[in-house]
Order: structure tokens, then C-alpha cells, then sequence
């Protein structure tokens, strides 16, 4: 698994992420601290992202590996009780509100916040607009899309785009090939975690 390629691939993305953030900055309501994103997801992962995230883990001091160790214990006790495969919790990495491996964070974890476009060429806004966050300006509640009505009485902003970031396609086999990287198996966070801490 080529981690040196990988490394690659995410400067690429981050720098059009910057520019796709920059030109849509008046949607955005992002803030250190905000964390709503990682307070109930499934967090998919490719084997790749999740060696990175590890490399980063590695890397903090022994008190916040021990206190990430057991949330994700807390959550592996959580999973074996709860009925279904859709078990949604809070990332482990959050302390205090603030991801403890910024720097290492998956691919999902980058582009939310932004407005997607998926496989039926909907633009997708991110759930964070239902609570006045990211886009609630030109949410349209009622069809979960923009109101451009709401957008035409914004004076001066963009036009709200959405980016083609879905998280399936910035992980497909054409950018394994383009960046000759191999993302391996896809499973959720909380699952990979349980492989590598043995839980099972």
C-alpha cells in the first residue's frame, strides 16, 4: 500500500477544495469547534485512508491514544447492541469538539460541507443546511434542493454550485489508476477500528 502516492492524491484534492470552499465561502458556516459532521455518521473508509489515519494515531501522545482506545471501546459495546448495520455514532477522534488527527482525516471527512453531486445528478446539500448551517440560505425545505428564489433575493453572493466530490467517485478505480494508488476494501471507521484493536 503506497502511502507516498496517497500523500499525492490529497494534496491534489485539498488544493481544489480550497478553491471550491474559497468560491462558495458565503454558504459556509464551518468553524473550529463546530463538529456537528462527526457527531453521528458511519464514516466510510477505504484501507488506504484508514493506514493514514493510523500513521497519524500513532503519532499522538500515550494519554490521548489511551482516551481515543476507549471511546472506541465505548462504541464497539454500543455496535453489539444496537439492531442493524446502519450504526451511527460519534467519531472517536473527537476531543472536545476538535478532530485530534485533522491532518490525517479521510476523504469524507474533507469534502463535507460542500454540495455534492451524486449518481442521479441531483445536487446534494449537506444535512447541516436543516440546522442553519452550510446553505440554509437557499435551502428549500420542502424539496431538500436550492430555492433559487431565496437565492435571487442574496445580493452579491455566487451561485451555490455543487462540486463533483462524492466520495464514490474520489475513490474510484479511474483515480486509482490516474494516481496509481490502490484504496483496498471500504468498510466504516468504527469497523476497521475494531480490526486493528482485535475487539472481535
Amino acid at each position: 500500500m503506497n502511502l507516498y502516492n496517497y500523500i499525492n492524491y490529497l494534496e491534489y484534492l485539498n488544493k481544489n477544495l480550497i478553491e471550491f470552499f474559497k468560491n462558495q465561502a458565503p454558504y459556509i458556516f464551518c468553524n473550529k469547534g463546530c463538529a456537528r459532521c462527526c457527531k453521528k455518521g458511519i464514516y466510510p473508509f477505504s484501507e488506504i485512508e484508514f493506514r493514514y489515519l493510523m500513521f497519524g494515531y500513532k503519532k499522538l501522545s500515550s494519554d490521548l491514544q489511551y482516551l481515543i482506545k476507549n471511546k472506541i471501546l465505548n462504541l464497539y459495546e454500543e455496535k453489539i447492541t444496537s439492531e442493524g448495520d446502519n450504526y451511527m455514532y460519534e467519531c472517536p477522534f473527537l476531543i472536545n469538539n476538535e478532530c485530534s488527527l485533522y491532518d490525517y482525516r479521510g476523504i469524507i471527512c474533507r469534502t463535507f460541507g460542500l454540495m455534492t453531486y451524486q449518481g442521479d445528478g441531483i445536487p446534494k446539500i449537506p444535512f447541516c443546511a436543516f440546522t442553519g448551517l452550510n446553505y440554509s440560505q437557499v435551502l428549500d425545505f420542502k424539496t431538500q434542493t436550492v430555492s433559487f428564489e431565496k437565492f435571487s433575493r442574496l445580493k452579491g453572493f455566487p451561485e451555490p454550485l455543487a462540486f463533483n466530490i462524492d466520495y464514490k467517485l474520489l475513490t474510484n478505480k479511474e483515480h486509482e489508476e490516474i494516481c496509481n494508488i490502490s484504496f483496498g476494501e471500504q468498510k466504516s471507521l468504527l469497523d476497521w477500528l475494531i480490526l486493528e484493536f482485535e475487539l472481535q
